[in-house]
């Protein structure tokens, strides 16, 4: 078979799964079963180079998590030299008398040339190297994962935590955020991992000491009982061997070691370790200088060996020189920008970097409510909050910008404040530790609390201890926890704002999604009929009456229709509002056959508009008194409706309905104020009142 066959092979057993059950397969039997002493060589020289293969990687490798899998690579190739020693130790133990070659010229070649004729310093040699790996290099190995590990599992909540705050932020996306997310969780178990693999190498550096004592022991007690050797010829013989054995076992066990220290003790560089080692330690040429000096000093001692020291100093000046002159170089190329960032703040010419942009969306915590944002502490506000973005975009019709949350120190602090591009819009104080019974108007009783209210719709509530929320159930309270409280009020203003999020790129990007179904219509509405600005503000004015876009293909076929004749936005929104009369109605009434609408008395509705100025957006000329007892009938008239468990509804005239809508807006904002115009032909009327008689 050809070697191009046999790797053909490896490949497909590996493909197939098969490679790591057939190796572990050949360890135990390398445990059980004699090997030969030629196939002994072959697997103590792939012994050799799997542990030289290892090391380079570790050392080529930029980050730790680019060689994940080196535990498990760590414990397969120390399972594969104690089972190379199990069957070298059988092997020594019965063939030993026979001479030097009985466990293959691998450990006899090692066992010769460290020894050199002097079993003594062979056993020294072998000896120093032993505690070279157990002390030194193994211990402050498995000494460092331990830290890591430790290291890393404490800083998992912050980093997550960070991860979140650059969601939200916008500053990353969801699949960024995943894939950050991942890598935190891979670097944890990566290092949990590696302090495990570390007892490994130790353990191992320990069956190699005893090991090498049962050979010399073992074997000379053999060779003399059984094969008749004098002690001084099965001492020698033995000797050997086990020296052999021991450093063909020992050189991959501290290359192993090596890389195991070299991996753990890697700092995550866009470089391998020999980039960061070549810029870090010569990236100073003044340490070359220093260097260079001190050598030259020892070397003109008399009795030195004046020739190595000096020549190692000129070698060392010379470098000094060389780098020096780079570094000088390099350092005048960024003169300029480093000298224009070093000048002081009060002396630099502001630029635009200056002027930080405002949130759209804010959320600002007090201390105390750091907890609810951070989910590694159990905190679900942000996914709360996630889900109140997604509820609105699906409501509204358009993305809900992403929130962005910090902690103010200058807030009360179990208070928060909502903002909307900079300025505050809400704000508010909740207990985590406790809950909110909030009155919906029919309770049974009372219940021991701090007396608040429902900071989003002004309903009676009480703070209670959480032992009290059957309690307060039974009684016909509504109880929430302290993150539906902060989402709620954070929904709710959202939506009476929604106006304002909505801005150019939003509609950018609402027409680009619509250009995909509907390429014509936008191509001949923007900007051929009708500028990105009016479009902006027909939907802006829309949101602001609580009416979705989620429509926009009828929103935009109105628009295209109408924009011939008028580019006033408020004459446009009262066309697309008739267009889409049936959805309007039905968010206010449901699938009801019959509409309850109230009205205005005749005489008032004509006196309001023989009132109005010329144009859709005037107001009634008349003192200010009737205004207000318009606005009061109205208020009463929704009290009623509402108490009947019925919708509030007043149709007007629709000259007049943007000024009664405008009216009415703050005062009773539950009462619909719709034209007649925008009713639809098969939906019956129903007038329960006229107000203003």
């Amino acid at each position: 078979m050809s070697s191009r066959t046999a790797a053909v092979n490896l490949g497909a057993m590996a493909r197939n799964g098969l490679g790591v059950p057939l190796l572990l397969m050949a360890m135990l039997a390398m445990m059980v079963l004699p090997l030969p002493a030629v196939l002994l060589d072959v697997f103590f020289t792939f012994n050799i180079t799997l542990s030289l293969m290892i090391l380079l990687g570790v050392i080529y490798v930029r980050r730790a998590l680019e060689f994940a899998s080196f535990p498990t690579v760590l414990l397969g190739a120390t399972l594969l030299r104690l089972g190379l020693n199990v069957a070298s130790t059988r092997i020594v133990l019965m063939n030993g008398h026979t001479g030097a070659h009985a466990a293959g010229h691998v450990i006899a070649a090692f066992g010769a040339f460290v020894v050199g004729g002097n079993y003594a310093v062979g056993m020294v040699v072998f000896t120093v190297l032993v505690i070279i790996n157990f002390v030194v290099i193994t211990k402050g190995a498995g000494r460092i994962s331990e830290v890591s590990a430790r290291f890393t599992l404490d800083a998992m909540p912050g980093r997550q935590m960070a991860i979140d705050a650059d969601l939200n932020a916008g500053i990353i996306t969801q699949a960024e955020a995943v894939a950050r997310r991942q890598e935190v969780r891979e670097e944890a178990d990566f290092y949990g991992a590696m302090d495990g693999a570390s007892k490994f190498v130790r353990g191992d550096a320990v069956a190699g000491i005893l090991i090498v004592f049962i050979n010399l022991f073992g074997g000379t007690v053999i060779g003399a009982a059984q094969h008749g050797m004098s002690l001084a010829d099965a001492g020698r013989t033995y000797a050997l061997l086990t020296i052999g054995d021991g450093l063909v076992a020992q050189i991959p066990a501290l290359l192993l070691s090596v890389a195991v220290a070299v991996l753990v003790t890697r700092v995550s560089r866009p470089h391998d370790m020999s980039q960061q080692i070549v810029a870090q330690m010569l990236g100073q040429p003044r340490a070359l200088g220093v260097t260079a000096g001190v050598l030259g000093l020892l070397g003109v001692i008399p009795g030195m060996p004046n020739a190595v020291f000096l020549g190692m100093a000129a070698l060392c000046a010379a470098g000094a020189y060389v780098l020096g002159k780079r570094r000088a170089s390099a350092d005048a190329q960024v003169a300029a920008p480093e000298a224009a960032a070093s000048v002081p703040p009060e002396h630099r010419e502001l630029s635009w970097d200056d002027v930080e942009p405002v949130d759209l969306i804010g959320l600002e915590v007090g201390y105390r409510l750091i907890p609810l944002v951070d989910r590694a502490q159990g905190g679900e506000l942000m996914g709360r909050i996630k889900g109140v973005r997604k509820k609105l975009s699906e409501e509204l019709g358009f993305l809900v910008q992403a929130v962005h949350i910090r902690d103010n120190l200058e807030l009360a602090p179990n208070a928060y404040r909502i903002t909307i591009l900079g300025a505050p819009v809400g704000e508010s104080e909740v207990f985590p530790d406790r809950e909110l019974a909030i009155n919906p108007g029919q309770v049974s009783g009372s219940l021991p609390g701090t007396a608040t209210k429902d900071p989003a719709f002004g309903l009676q509530a009480v703070w209670i201890e959480k032992s009290r929320r059957d309690q307060a159930q039974s009684q016909g309270y509504t109880v929430v926890d302290a993150a539906s409280v902060i989402a709620t009020h954070l929904s709710h203003l959202l939506q009476s704002h929604s106006h304002e999020l909505l801005g150019h790129e939003e509609v950018q990007q609402l027409l680009t999604r619509l250009g995909k179904s509907a390429p014509k219509l936008v191509e001949d509405l923007v900007p051929k009929l009708l500028p990105m600005s009016v479009v902006v503000k027909v939907l802006q004015y829309l949101l602001l009456e609580r009416v979705p876009i989620r429509n926009l293909r009828t929103i935009c076929e109105t628009l295209a229709e109408l924009a011939p004749k008028t580019q006033d936005p408020l004459m446009l929104v009262a066309g697309v509002r008739v267009a889409l009369g049936r959805s309007i109605v039905q968010t206010v009434g449901g699938l009801r056959d019959e509409l309850p609408v109230m009205t205005l008395d005749p005489a008032l509705e004509q006196v309001l508009q023989d009132s109005m100025g010329g144009g859709a957006e005037g107001s009634p000329g008349f003192e200010p008194g009737l205004a207000d007892r318009v606005q009061q009938a109205l208020s009463d008239g929704t009290r009623r409706q509402e108490a009947a468990g019925e919708p509030a509804v007043l149709l007007v005239a629709p000259k007049i309905r943007p000024w009664i809508s405008r009216l009415m807006r703050h005062a009773t904002p539950t009462l619909a104020v719709l034209a007649y115009n925008e009713i639809p032909e098969n939906r019956r009327v129903r007038v329960v009142a006229a107000l203003g008689r």
